[in-house]
This record gives structure tokens, C-alpha cells and sequence, in this order.
């Protein structure tokens, strides 16, 4: 049996360096990652921001330098220019 019309979320979620977290944000499951990813960071202080390559977008990597802080986002695949990231710290 099918349901088209079943309940999906999504908890996209900002955390601290020790994983205890700092901001929710709740959204249909079919969302994208991105789409909430500024209003994750919004405010909050960091020197670094990590997330998976779901994340990568150039409009949030500006706003993360705009917040003074360093991506570390792994490039989507189908980038013509990747960008490097902190492996090493990624992990």
C-alpha cells in the first residue's frame, strides 16, 4: 500500500564543537539541505562552519566568510572549479 501523502521532516541542525546544538530547524522532507543552511548560522559565532557537500552552495560559503568564519564543506561533484576544504578537520 502506498501513501502519497505521508509525513516527511527534515531536523536540520547547527551544533557546537562538543555536538550539543544551537539551533533546529524543522522542514519538509523533500527540502533542501541548503535552503535552511543560512538561517542555521544566522547569529552564530564560529570560527569554523562544517557541514556535508549537501551544504555546498557559493551563496553559503559567502555567507559563512561574511560571518568571519571558514567553510569546511566538501564540493558537490559537479562543480567546474572545486574549492579546497580542511580535510584534516572535516573528519
Amino acid at each position: 500500500m502506498s501513501h502519497k501523502n505521508s509525513l516527511k521532516a527534515k531536523i536540520h541542525a547547527a551544533v557546537d564543537a562538543l555536538g550539543n546544538p544551537v539551533r533546529l530547524v524543522l522542514t519538509p522532507g523533500e527540502a533542501s539541505e541548503y535552503t535552511q543552511a543560512e538561517a542555521l548560522i544566522e547569529g552564530v559565532e564560529a570560527d569554523y562552519v562544517l557541514a556535508d557537500k549537501g551544504y555546498d552552495s557559493d551563496t553559503f560559503i559567502a555567507a559563512i566568510i561574511a560571518q568571519q568564519a571558514r567553510p569546511v564543506i566538501p564540493p558537490k561533484k559537479n562543480r567546474t572549479a572545486p574549492r579546497d576544504y580542511d580535510k584534516a578537520l572535516y573528519v
